[in-house]
C-alpha cells in the first residue's frame, strides 16, 4: 500500500474464549482466523481474524487484563463499553450474514433504512451481539 490515507488497522475486542470469538467470527462474518493455531498452541498472546485486507479483529482473553500496563488505566479498560462496531458488506455478503445469523439463532434487530455512516446514507442495516455482547452494525451502501 503506498496510499498514506488514514486506515482503520485493527480493533481489539475483550473476549472470554478467543477460539471460540474466532469460529463465531469465521461462521458468521466470513473473517478469516488468524495464528488461532499459534494461540491454540500457546505460542502467541491472542489469536485475530481478517475483515479485509487492511483491517483485522484482534480477541484478547479478558485475563490478559492485568497485563495492559503500556498507558495508565489500560488494564481498566476491559469491560469498557463501546456502542458498536460496523462493518460495510455488499448487498450479496449483507444479505449472507443475516442469513447465517439468523440460522444460527443469533438476535438481530430490525433492518434499517437510510442510516448515515462513512460514506453517507447506508440503504441497509442492523445490529448484532457477538458471544461477549459485543454489538456490531452491519451495512450497505450499494
Amino acid at each position: 500500500m503506498t496510499d498514506h490515507t488514514a486506515r482503520l488497522d485493527h480493533v481489539v475486542l475483550w473476549v472470554s474464549d478467543p477460539i471460540g470469538s474466532a469460529e463465531f467470527y469465521e461462521k458468521t462474518l466470513g473473517a478469516e482466523p488468524v495464528r488461532l493455531a499459534d494461540y491454540a498452541a500457546g505460542q502467541v498472546p491472542f489469536p485475530s481474524v481478517r475483515l479485509n485486507e487492511e483491517t483485522i479483529l484482534d480477541l484478547m482473553p479478558l485475563t490478559m487484563a492485568e497485563r495492559m500496563t503500556m498507558l495508565p488505566g489500560a488494564a481498566e479498560s476491559a469491560g469498557h463499553p463501546v456502542n458498536h462496531l460496523c462493518v460495510a458488506l455488499g448487498a450479496d455478503a449483507f444479505d449472507a450474514l443475516l442469513d447465517r445469523l439468523r440460522e444460527r439463532a443469533v438476535p438481530v434487530s430490525d433492518v434499517g433504512f437510510g442510516s448515515f455512516g462513512a460514506r453517507g446514507p447506508a440503504k441497509r442495516s442492523f445490529y448484532f451481539r457477538d458471544p461477549d455482547g459485543n454489538v456490531f452494525e452491519a451495512r450497505h451502501y450499494d
